[in-house]
């Protein structure tokens, strides 16, 4: 859904200025010839403050952009309640998690950034109240007001009954984690763990493409759970036909940059775990990544249609960033790591240094002090998911070929820094690009 923010209407009229709030202002400088043998450094100090948060949170600012560019971003947010409307009511009493979420968001100052588990809502009042009480007032820890004057949200599948018992348990829905088992989409409520995509630039709204809907059994190939005990597959031939392939939903977002147009594709597959023997979860998160692997592929793919009936995947001469978080570290935890190196060795996906943080080094080093040792490295981690399963990378912003990188970086400070006390507003940290366009 394209929605005017501070409204929480949807638009009407022609799709492709539904998103249009505002003209962003750009400031200016006069170039008096008085002055003029200081505007390039006047510029070189701008353009550094515009271009890299601090700098142990990423790569050095030496390395950043020193020219005019795209920082992209994702941040898995954790703001979800399990009661449908319960994050509308925290964010109007004021939650604390938000504000740091917001700081960190001024901090970084993305030109694009996808939210993961942040509840939808068809009004669009949780989008409403985080940009105008949160993004847009300064926060403890935080930086100046920040406004996006273009969003994009649209339905999920979590949360939203399917009617069917797909866990096996013998009845469908019920209560609680049951009821969540047999949505389309793990969740308590329609909307739970959905995404928001904020922009400074124009979206296109005509051209966003949206696969809620594709069957898993669509895809090529797919990875059709199994039931280890009786070697048969997971789900009856009927229940396989209409499962859907993405947890919550995968989103083509064209923006129109200064540069010409970028396409933002967004996800959150499911976690590779909360399951059986069967590994239908896991299964499910290698095929949601591969979704996007097929999506950027050349040839035909007749099977990959979207919500409106339009079938095939990105043309070859476009720009696109992946983000989200993508569930699947390349080499530790759970999952089929083969899905995400997959898709980080993709053709069209271009090879870069990857993001880092001294707080996700500092971290992973702790618990491997206390026999969890990674064998990733500690630096390229991206969150904090407990004793269990420990410090890992499941965040990604991957750009295509044809963009030049000029920095990135994981917001998360080392504990001595005092940025820290805004970083753990969720598990998981802000990853964020530069790219030259």
């Amino acid at each position: 859904m394209l929605t005017r923010p501070g409204t929480g209407r949807e638009s009407t009229g022609d799709p492709a200025q539904a998103v249009i709030e505002a003209t962003p202002v750009r400031a200016r400088i006069g170039a008096m010839p008085n002055f003029a043998r200081l505007l390039p450094a006047a510029l070189a100090v701008m353009l550094s403050a515009c271009a890299s948060p601090h700098a142990v949170h990423g790569d050095d600012p030496a390395t950043a952009a020193s020219a005019p560019g795209l920082r992209v971003a994702t941040y898995n947010v954790s703001l979800y309640d399990d009661q449908a409307g319960g994050l509308v009511r925290r964010l109007e009493a004021g939650d604390e998690g938000a504000r740091k979420v917001a700081a960190v968001l001024q901090q970084v100052r993305p030109d694009l950034v996808l939210l993961n588990e942040f509840d939808y809502d068809a009004q669009g009042r949780a989008a409403d109240l985080f940009q105008r009480h949160y993004l847009e007032q300064a926060q403890p820890g935080g930086g100046d007001a920040l406004h996006y004057p273009y969003r994009y949200f649209a339905e999920v599948n979590t949360g939203v009954p399917s009617g069917l018992d797909l866990d096996r348990n013998g009845t469908v829905g019920g209560e609680g984690r049951a009821r969540g088992n047999d949505a389309w989409g793990y969740g308590l409520h329609p909307g739970q763990y959905g995404m928001l995509v904020l922009s400074k630039y124009p979206i296109e709204a005509d051209q966003v493409r949206s696969f809620r809907l594709l069957p898993w059994a669509a895809m090529p190939g797919a990875r059709r759970p199994i039931d280890p005990a009786s070697g048969q597959p997971w789900h009856d031939d009927a229940i396989w036909a209409q499962l859907r392939l993405s947890s919550k939903s995968h989103w083509d977002v064209p923006v129109r940059t200064p540069a010409g147009t970028v396409h933002l594709l967004a996800s959150h597959p499911t976690p590779p775990v909360f399951d059986g023997p069967e590994d239908r979860n896991g299964a499910r998160n290698a095929d949601e990544i591969r979704l996007w692997r097929e999506y950027i592929s050349a040839g035909a793919r007749p099977w990959l249609c979207d919500d409106a009936g339009r079938c095939g995947g990105l043309a070859e001469n476009v720009r696109f960033v992946i983000a989200g978080d993508l569930n699947n570290d390349p080499a530790d935890g759970d999952g089929h790591h083969e899905a995400i190196v997959e898709l980080l060795e993709h053709p069209r996906v271009l090879r870069m240094a990857t993001p880092r943080s001294e707080g996700g080094a500092e971290t992973a080093q702790a618990y491997a002090a206390k026999g969890l040792a990674r064998r990733g490295a500690a630096a390229h981690v991206t969150g904090d998911f407990g004793p269990r399963a420990g410090a890992m990378r499941l965040d990604y912003v991957l750009p295509s070929t044809g963009f030049e990188l000029r920095g990135s970086g994981v917001f998360w400070p080392p504990s001595s820094d005092p940025a820290a006390a805004i970083a753990n507003g969720s598990d998981h940290h802000l990853v964020w690009v530069d790219l030259m366009l």
